[in-house]
């Protein structure tokens, strides 16, 4: 209940594998789809990271599926197994910068907007971080 009344007050969310599954979808509903939540299964030796609806096969090849969760992994991995939050920031910044330009996929787009397809998503976000990568960041003090 907190989890749709309180979304905010929660950062993360540890539970057992099915719940965790309850909860996730939960969530979905909560932001607004789940082609947008990043997950990871972290603690043990091995870290595993997807998004959070899995493969979706009864869409795959049509080009309307959601890369950001899967993009948005990626950035978890950054961070958590690799401990390159720089490079993390980078994708997530990325992510935020096309959800702001307009872009969404089929799931994000309202009725009579026009949708990009999972190509066109991930070209965009792929293009943001060359483009940042090709910048020079300054570097702080003791990096």
């Amino acid at each position: 209940m907190s989890l749709v009344l309180k979304p905010a007050q929660l950062d993360v969310i540890l539970t057992e594998n099915m719940f965790g599954d309850i909860l996730s979808d939960q969530a979905g509903g909560v932001v607004g789809a789940l082609g947008l939540l990043a997950s990871a299964s972290i603690g043990g030796p091995v870290g595993l990271y997807e998004p959070v609806h899995g493969s979706a096969p009864d869409i795959a090849g049509k080009g309307i599926a959601n890369p950001l969760g899967a993009i948005l992994s990626l950035a978890m991995m950054l961070r958590h197994t690799f401990k390159l939050a720089r490079e993390a920031e980078t994708i997530e910044t990325a992510v935020v910068s096309v959800l702001d330009k307009g872009l969404r996929t089929p799931d994000l787009a309202r009725p009579g907007d026009s949708a990009v397809s999972t190509e066109e998503m991930g070209a965009e976000i792929a293009e943001l971080i060359r483009s940042s990568a090709a910048t020079p960041k300054p570097v702080a003090s003791g990096e």
